[in-house]
């Protein structure tokens, strides 16, 4: 057997149906929802996290194949060791890894699986460059490309660097997809943690027109007044 048929193997027989099951009606993997078709073992995260640890230096050949699987188990498996490998890389390694993962946004095709890497490796990777890769994401018409965009800029904001935080939320406040209200919602949270009056001051410009989801998300650390406010408006 090769490397990837091991590992998923071995995350196989550790599911369990009924965790399977909920993580279907979780994930929204039903007919018409995000998620749709998405197929479940049943595996909790500590047990990828786990498994991810004893593999660290499985290569890109594998984690592709990783990548390749039905199961989103697998695939998380993938990208939390894309993301631990992208951590420990230096030089031209680090943008091997950042190359490879855009050619395989089209299985990182749920939240939890941008969640678990976009940060890392995209906003990893650009905290020191030219970022002009995270609004050609933010074009696309993958919610998860738009997602990812998004959720690289997590580490922009731990690095107090909020312009494009800011930017690509005033672009999503007319995306249709709750899941990029969320995300932005989040970032804006985030960022406003650390400075408090712009957040406020992007409220103030845009609150009539936020969609609900992203101001709900944004005003969360806000105190009690404030939020009332916000929301009234």
């Amino acid at each position: 057997m090769n490397d990837a048929t091991t590992i998923i193997d071995t995350i196989k027989a550790q599911g369990d149906e009924a965790l399977a099951q909920n993580a279907q009606r979780f994930f929204k993997s039903g007919p018409g929802e995000y998620g749709e078709g998405d197929q479940f073992i049943g595996v909790r995260v500590p047990v990828i996290r786990s498994c991810a640890k004893a593999h660290i230096h499985a290569s890109l050949d594998t984690i592709g194949s990783l990548l390749d699987s039905d199961w989103h188990e697998i695939r998380l498996l993938a990208v939390i060791l894309l993301s631990e490998q992208f951590k420990k890389a230096k030089g031209e390694d680090r943008t091997t890894i950042y190359n490879f993962y855009l050619t395989q946004t089209h299985r990182i095709n749920n939240w939890d699986l941008v969640d678990s890497s976009a940060h890392h490796i995209v906003g990893g990777y650009l905290a020191d460059k030219d970022r002009a890769k995270i609004y050609a994401l933010s074009e696309s018409s993958s919610l998860w490309e738009r997602r990812i965009a998004m959720m690289a800029t997590f580490t922009f904001i731990r690095l107090n660097q909020f312009d494009d935080t800011y930017a690509l939320a005033e672009k999503y406040l007319t995306d249709k997809e709750d899941l990029i209200h969320k995300v932005s919602g989040w970032m804006l949270r985030e960022a406003g943690k650390r400075d408090v009056d712009r957040l406020r001051g992007f409220l103030d410009r845009n609150v009539s027109s936020m969609p609900r989801t992203m101001l709900r998300y944004a005003i969360e650390k806000l105190d009690n007044t404030e939020r009332k406010h916000y929301l009234s408006l």
